[in-house]
């Protein structure tokens, strides 16, 4: 006779343990179905002594089952002795190969152990299934593995671990113990890692324990016959490919949803995205009614989300009212909301107006929104002004606001509900385009960065519509202003987004005349070959474009265009750029133009002579990601150090600038400063988020900072120390009569309190004097000045 139950629990991760521990808690008849001899097989797969955080740790845990940090070993055994105690009804060796809904409303549930029935089925079968390989030649070589189950199985080799997750930083620094290792991380910071692992990986980064390729993705992977290595790696970096002669590959890239089991129980995923996860209310309910989703598979991996979920699931299914853990931090977000009434009226609210947040689920949604700020601005208020350095992200979710793309003229488009904005300054790391006003009725949801680039990374159906809508303004703006969106889908449609490694070429001098760049990221310079010399020609920052001379002519590239840093483009045909010409004739006439002022500014760099070598020597140092950077002319330079001097006596004691450090061509010095770079390096991976830019471009470190290094670390041009608070300057009397500290002129005091900790300290330009930089204004000669990248051709023709 088949066994009849309330409840069914597939899976014994931590979201369906809890909730079948709940149920038993409750006396609810019930089951839960293992296919291992073992629970939670997910846990129990984690590499051997690995320490198990319990993020997020603003939420309680609602579990009869505990759960605090601790390790693999500790936290299973935990978990047997509460299923014990509960008598819960597990059957192992219980794998499930099909669930189906009967017209009575029941499930029948076949697993190869035997058949169940019941009345309401939970899935908590996780991913682990569905491992992701690296989809590069030679992914299933023997030296290639996706799990890691033992680190101190493996000593003295050498190790490429693939990933930028969790389990990627785990291993890796299991093994940085007795191997070498190397982390590649497709991405320039480690974005979903959670904190804990996050200090823990570049803390081994910096002390050399972990070496790690930042932007980097593997090409192949090859077994050599010959050598003390079974193979060989082949990467892409920002400075080219990079072989590594390795012992093991450990890819862990992560996992996708076992699809095809899922959809075969009747449940409907939104879109055909791989990575998309089931669409599920926040209930936790399929559209199978009675067929409920926890913990990964329903897009929340993290260990105390789920068994959160199981223990609610379980009180859903018995008609019992219980409010999220994350329900107060919520309704405090919403509060301010118009018309505001419950947090799930108000979800519902943004998920159905905004069309970029119905990629994810109500259940990630509510995530999105802990990170998200919720605004209300009165009609006319700025919400922010053309040319201000901020790069948060806004949806509308309600009324309009006004895009000011034209001040001169003071034209205006107008975006409304469920349209988004900011998006070009949150890719490009530039100034903002235009200035944006409420209109009325607005309410926005404005998204930090960081929480919006951690969502265009896990969702790629939410990246792809960023990118087409960033394209489509991208050539609004600089070719069609007075063009719609629809209007420019034949031509959107043929472009395409191209990514470029630092130095390498676009097109070359010579070549056909066949597309033209829209710089989306990064910047390029404009080169040509005279007298067998490379003679750089000017710079080409992000926001702009490139390759319209050919294409205006028919005729071949008079020029070489070359990625200055890692760059992104967006790349329009031939045939689509002269689909804009014929719609707008008009624009044939200003592209002349624009070409003419180019071909006269281009004649007169050719003439520059020395100036072209410095414009390439500026470009080898950096300078192209920076937004303003610091020279100093030597020939003017009398090696006063008063900018030192000044800047230490503007900041408390501490110089942000060392003058004589850096590298100098042609009398064009490059001291130890910070550039205010586009994407700045030192705010990745800041754990109190302690450092900001203001809307004039200053990168700057707040009084929050905690001093852990991080930015010191990632900075790539050693601009940023660690320094106590340095005691306060004895007076200008105490120095005539005792001596003590520093006089007018000498160098600045200098003395630590014994009472203060390190923290992190950097130019920030002097933000907050109205005179300017203080290093600049205290040059006797004129030596020292400071400029954008956008100004260094001029500069470079100077110094001719």
């Amino acid at each position: 006779m088949t066994e009849r139950f309330r409840i069914a629990v597939v899976g014994s991760g931590p979201g369906g343990l809890s909730a079948a521990a709940r149920a038993a808690e409750r006396g609810i008849p019930h089951v839960l179905l293992e296919s291992e001899a073992h629970l939670s097989n997910t846990i129990y797969r984690y590499q051997k002594g690995k320490h198990v955080m319990d993020e997020p740790g603003i939420l309680p845990l609602r579990s009869p089952l505990p759960f605090t940090a601790g390790s693999r070993e500790v936290i299973l055994g935990a978990w047997d002795d509460g299923v014990a105690a509960l008598k819960v009804n597990v059957r192992h060796g219980a794998e499930v190969t099909a669930i189906k809904k009967q017209e009575a409303g029941h499930f029948v549930i076949t697993t190869r152990a035997g058949t169940y029935e019941a009345d309401n089925v939970i899935l908590g079968i996780g991913l682990q299934g569905n491992i992701r390989k690296l989809g590069v030649p030679g992914e299933d070589l023997p030296f290639v593995q996706y799990q890691l189950d033992d680190p101190d199985e493996y000593a003295g080799e050498t190790i490429v671990v693939i990933g930028a997750g969790d389990a990627a930083i785990e291993n890796a620094v299991a093994l940085s113990k007795q191997n070498e290792v190397i982390i590649v991380n497709r991405r320039d910071e480690f974005a979903r890692a959670k904190q804990g692992n996050l200090d823990l990986i570049l803390k081994h980064i910096d002390d050399g324990s972990i070496t790690c390729y930042y932007g980097a993705a593997p090409e192949k992977v090859e077994a050599l016959s010959v050598g003390r290595k079974p193979g060989r790696i082949v990467l892409a970096t920002p400075k080219g490919r990079a072989q590594i002669l390795c012992d093991r590959v450990i890819g862990r890239l992560g996992a996708t949803a076992p699809r095809g089991f899922v959809e075969s129980t009747g449940v409907q995923f939104p879109s055909k995205d791989p990575a998309s996860v089931p669409a599920i209310s926040p209930q936790y309910e399929s559209n199978v009614k009675g067929l409920y989703i926890v913990g990964a598979l329903g897009g929340y991996p993290l260990i105390k989300q789920a068994m959160n979920q199981g223990y609610e699931v379980v009180e859903y299914i018995l008609g019992e009212k219980v409010e999220p853990a994350d329900e107060p931090l919520l309704r405090d977000k919403f509060k301010n909301m118009p018309g505001f009434s419950t947090v799930e009226a108000a979800l519902k609210r943004v998920q159905d107006n905004v069309r970029l947040l119905s990629h994810i689920t109500p259940l990630q949604l509510r995530e999105f929104m802990l990170d998200s700020d919720v605004r209300t601005p009165k009609q006319g208020d700025a919400v922010f002004r053309r040319n201000d350095y901020t790069n948060s992200f806004y949806c509308v979710v309600d009324g309009t606001v006004e895009v000011e793309v034209n001040a001169e003229t003071g034209q205006r488009i107008s975006l409304g509900r469920g349209e988004f904005f900011g998006e070009m300054s949150l890719i490009s790391g530039r100034r903002r385009s235009a200035s944006v006003f409420a209109g009325p009725g607005c309410v926005l949801v404005e998204t930090p960065r960081r929480s919006m680039t951690k969502l265009i990374n896990s969702v790629a159906a939410v990246k792809r519509e960023i990118d087409l809508v960033f394209i489509t303004r991208a050539i609004q703006q600089r070719f069609a202003p007075n063009t719609a969106s629809a209007d420019l889908a034949d031509i959107v449609a043929d472009a395409e987004i191209c990514k470029y490694q630092a130095d390498e070429v676009l097109f070359g001098e010579g070549d056909p005349g066949d597309s033209l760049h829209l710089v989306r990221v990064g910047s390029l310079t404009i080169s040509r070959n005279i007298g067998g010399r490379e003679i750089v020609l000017s710079y080409v920052p992000a926001g702009n474009y490139v390759g319209e001379m050919a294409l205006l002519g028919d005729s071949t590239r008079s020029a070489t265009a070359r990625a200055a840093v890692a760059t992104e483009t967006v790349r329009l045909g031939a045939d689509a750029f002269k689909k804009l010409l014929a719609r707008d004739p008009g624009l044939r006439l200003q592209l002349q133009a624009e070409y003419r002022q180019r071909a006269a500014a281009n004649l007169a760099m050719q003439q520059a002579g020395r100036g072209a070598d410095i414009i390439s020597f500026l470009m080898q140092q950096g300078v192209g990601e920076a937004t303003d950077v610091l020279l100093i002319d030597e020939s003017l330079c009398v090696r006063c150090d008063n900018c030192e001097k000044a800047c230490a006596e503007t900041h408390k004691g501490t110089s942000r600038l060392d003058r004589e450090a850096g590298p100098t061509f042609a009398n064009v010095h490059v001291p130890t400063s910070c550039r205010h770079c586009e994407h700045p390096h030192c705010m990745k991976d800041c754990p109190p988020d302690a450092i900001h830019r203001t809307p004039d471009g200053e990168v700057f470190i707040g009084d929050n900072c905690i001093g852990c290094g991080n930015c010191e670390r990632n900075c790539p041009y050693g601009v940023i120390h660690m320094s106590g608070r340095k005691e306060k300057k004895p007076g200008l009397l105490s120095w005539l009569m005792f001596g003590s500290g520093s006089g007018p002129g000498e160098a600045p005091y200098a003395k630590d309190s014994k009472a203060s900790e390190k923290k992190a300290v950097k130019c920030d330009m002097c933000k907050d004097i109205s005179g300017g930089p203080a290093c600049v204004r205290s040059c006797p000669t004129g030596a020292a000045i400071r400029i954008s990248p956008e100004e260094l051709v001029g500069y470079a023709q100077s110094r001719n």
